[in-house]
């Protein structure tokens, strides 16, 4: 099996959808369960916390508005597992875009791939373009996971994000590493700056604020 990774998704087989709606859920959970067991959609890998065996996942399903947005906490085994998947490449949300800033985000997208990242969209854009289900609201933000090879790469895209002139939605979401480490991308450049002491990298069984580049190890050319 691959090495997992935060915002991975995951899709069921029938023995594991059995299992995890057997379990003693709300009426509300049950239901949006149904749903996802029977379209087939997928569940999120989460921080892999707590004491789970060495066959066990934690997984989350952020519940769209049909069902009050209820974000649902499970563990599954790894027999439960179809297959792993990931949310979708940004280009796929342009659609759930307004007309008036898809100009600006196709020239996004084009900057990005020209610094060097892959671009995924997770969170509500994400879960709508997935789904199909009612997940947006004014206020949504477009939460992009922003997968770079080393430091110089989070550099240029960084900088690409921060001139964009996309207005709205508002760009948010986190820049991934090779190892699974992650950093928001609106730190980093303060960070690289000195103009802050600290970052907070997200992992896959925990977090930590780190106080120097360490944990980049050879990737971090300044």
């Amino acid at each position: 099996m691959a090495a997992l990774h935060r915002h991975q998704l995951v899709r069921l087989n029938e023995a594991g959808w059995a299992a995890v709606r057997g379990r003693p859920w709300d009426e509300g959970a049950q239901a949006c369960l149904a749903h996802w067991s029977v379209h087939g959609l997928p569940l999120v890998v989460t921080q892999q916390r707590g004491a789970l065996a060495d066959d066990q996942l934690a997984l989350g399903l952020p519940a769209p508005r049909l069902w009050q947005r209820r974000r649902r906490a499970l563990q599954v085994t790894l027999s439960d597992v179809l297959y792993f998947d990931e949310f979708p490449l940004a280009a796929e949300l342009t659609g759930l875009l307004p007309p008036a800033a898809r100009g600006a985000w196709r020239a996004l997208l084009a900057a990005l791939g020209a610094a060097g990242a892959t671009v995924r969209v997770y969170g509500s854009h994400g879960w709508q373009r997935i789904t199909g289900l009612s997940y947006l609201h004014a206020g949504s933000d477009l939460d992009l996971r922003l997968s770079v090879a080393d430091a110089a790469v989070a550099d240029a895209v960084v900088a690409a994000l921060q001139a964009s002139t996309l207005a709205a939605p508002r760009l948010d979401g986190e820049l991934a590493f090779p190892d699974g480490s992650a950093v928001a991308w609106r730190e980093w450049h303060p960070w690289r700056e000195g103009r802050v002491d600290r970052i907070l990298v997200k992992r896959l069984r925990g977090v930590a604020m780190e106080t120097d580049d360490a944990w980049l190890g050879e990737r971090a050319p300044c």
